[in-house]
């Protein structure tokens, strides 16, 4: 079978104040990745500031703005003048009193490629998501672009298997999330350690489940919080993932550019050993529209 490789670059990064600083760093960093041959790059989860949602505060929601608008006509320009798809993830104003958390993929020319609408909003301490963010209205359709159809999710998304199979149901060819995730600096390092292994063996699942490579991008840095707590310390350790659930690249705790080279067709040869779609017995799946069994 022949081999399909396509370059990969995950910018892992920490807050570098507002958006005008972190925009200027992902021009930087996505033209080191393109130097270095990558077609496709992935950011992180809300890339333009902080991470806003560890308080509520309707001031926060003057960091919105509509797609399109002033950071999509900035990334577009970017992936142009570099000849890259680019996923980006922004807070998107839809209209006044309705936002989402949104995902943009730009194709190689800077036209939007599509846009997704993050799925499963949190509500946990730290991350109070369901103040600012409306679930998705768009649903778990990928994104054809230039370099393959993309299966984009955000965070929280990583949890449930159902988006990550829909996804690849629908023709995904690759698993791809922008992520916001850490640990509290009060936490003792066994929980630390438990909460990022979680993380990673979920990834490592929706790999292995649906026999597609899964790349994830978070950023890193101590970020204090608004209301006096302890703050968050984003633990970075973005991946790529090969579709038997197997390293390809992994980043650590500090900011990166991320390279890897995943080949497209070995989800081909893995479907076929492992042909978990055949099996799938979708006559007796009719509970999983349930919220539970009582």
């Amino acid at each position: 079978m022949k081999k399909q490789t396509l370059p990969v670059a995950l910018i892992q990064e920490r807050n570098h104040g507002d958006a005008e600083a972190n925009l200027s760093v992902i021009e930087q960093r996505v033209a080191e990745a393109a130097r270095r041959g990558a077609r496709l790059v992935l950011l992180q989860e809300l890339h333009n500031g902080a991470y806003f949602c560890q308080h509520e505060d309707v001031c926060e929601f003057d960091l919105a703005e509509p797609i399109p608008g002033p950071s999509t006509e900035r990334l577009g320009r970017l992936a142009r003048e570099h000849g890259v798809v680019l996923v980006s993830s922004l807070f998107e104003r839809r209209a006044a009193g309705l936002y989402h958390n949104t995902a943009v993929v730009f194709e190689t020319d800077g036209s939007v490629a599509g846009k997704y609408r993050k799925m499963h909003i949190p509500d946990d301490p730290g991350f109070y998501e369901k103040f600012y963010f409306t679930p998705g209205d768009i649903g778990f359709e990928p994104i054809d672009t230039s370099v393959g159809r993309l299966g984009v999710l955000v965070c929280w998304d990583q949890w449930y298997p159902e988006g990550a199979r829909l996804m690849a149901l629908a023709g995904a060819e690759l698993l791809l999330y922008p992520t916001a995730i850490g640990w509290d600096p009060d936490d003792d390092q066994a929980e630390k350690t438990r909460q990022r292994d979680a993380w990673i063996l979920s990834h490592r699942g929706h790999a292995v489940a649906n026999g597609l490579p899964v790349l994830s991008c978070n950023r890193v840095g101590h970020e204090p919080s608004p209301m006096n707590a302890s703050g968050i310390d984003f633990w970075g350790s973005s991946h790529v993932l090969g579709p038997q659930g197997e390293f390809l690249a992994e980043a650590g705790g500090d900011p990166e550019i991320l390279m890897a080279e995943v080949d497209l067709q070995r989800s081909e040869h893995v479907r076929r050993i492992w042909p978990f779609l055949r099996d799938r017995r979708i006559d007796a799946y009719g509970d999983l529209l349930k919220r539970y069994r009582d």
